[in-house]
C-alpha cells in the first residue's frame, strides 16, 4: 500500500500524564479511516498532532512524503493550508461572511480564488441555492455541510474530521456522514475521522480504536 499518511510511534504527554503512546497509523490515498474512542481518550489531540497543531513527545508524522513533525512552525502552517482540510464538531464558520465566502476562504488564503469551484462544491454537498446566505440562517446540518465544502474546496490530499456529527441529531448526523463519505470518495482525498459514534465509524473503509497504549484494529 502506498501511504499518504504515516504515523510512527507517536506519543503525547502532559507532564507525567500519558495521553497516548506508540501510535502507528498508515492511510492510503482515497482511504476513509475512522478512529473510535470514548471522550477524553485523546482523539482530538491525535488529529491535532497529525496536523502539526500540537507538539508530540515522541514519534513522527509524514504526509505525502513530508515529515510534518520536523518542519518549523511557519512551514507547518503553509503545509496545512495547501494539503489538509479540517471538519470540526463546532463548525467554525465566520458569522459575518456568506456561505460562499466561508467555503472560499482556503482558496483565498492560497491566493487563488475560484468562484466556480466554490459553487460546484456547494452544489455537491446539497447547498447549491444557499451561497449568499449568512450562517445564522442555516440549520446545524447545513452548517456542517458548509464545513465539509470548505474542507474540500482546495482539493486537499488529507481530510481530518473531528467528531463532525457530535452536535447533530441522529437523522441529521446520518445525512452529514452520507455527504462526507461520498464527497471524500469523489474528490479522492484520504480521510481520518475521529468519533465516539459507531454509526458514524461504520461509514469508513477501516475502523480503528485509540487506546492510551496505541491504536488497535477494529471497533472494540
Amino acid at each position: 500500500m502506498i501511504a499518504l499518511l504515516e504515523v510512527e510511534s507517536l506519543a503525547k504527554r502532559y507532564g507525567d500524564s500519558v495521553v497516548f503512546e506508540d501510535v502507528d497509523l498508515t492511510v492510503a490515498p482515497g482511504e476513509f479511516v475512522a478512529i473510535l474512542g470514548e471522550s477524553g481518550v485523546g482523539k482530538s489531540t491525535l488529529l491535532n498532532c497529525i496536523a502539526g497543531l500540537d507538539s508530540v513527545a515522541a514519534g513522527r508524522v509524514r504526509i505525502a512524503g513530508n515529515e510534518i513533525t520536523a518542519l518549523p512552525e511557519a512551514q507547518q502552517a503553509l503545509f496545512r493550508r495547501a494539503h489538509l482540510g479540517f471538519v470540526f464538531q463546532a463548525f467554525h464558520v465566520l458569522p459575518h461572511l456568506s456561505v460562499a465566502h466561508n467555503v472560499g476562504l482556503p482558496l483565498l488564503l492560497q491566493g487563488r480564488p475560484d468562484d466556480a469551484r466554490v459553487l460546484d462544491v456547494l452544489a455537491a454537498v446539497g447547498l447549491g441555492g444557499l451561497a449568499d446566505r449568512l450562517p445564522q440562517t442555516l440549520s446545524g446540518g447545513q452548517l456542517q455541510r458548509v464545513a465539509i465544502a470548505r474542507a474540500l474546496v482546495h482539493r486537499p490530499e488529507l481530510i481530518l474530521a473531528d467528531e463532525p456529527t457530535g452536535n447533530l441529531d441522529p437523522r441529521t448526523a446520518e445525512r452529514v456522514m452520507d455527504v462526507l463519505a461520498l464527497q471524500v470518495k469523489r474528490e479522492g482525498a484520504a480521510c481520518v475521522l475521529a468519533t465516539h459514534s459507531r454509526t458514524a465509524a461504520a461509514r469508513a473503509d477501516r475502523v480503528l480504536t485509540l487506546t492510551p497504549g496505541g491504536i488497535v484494529e477494529g471497533g472494540s
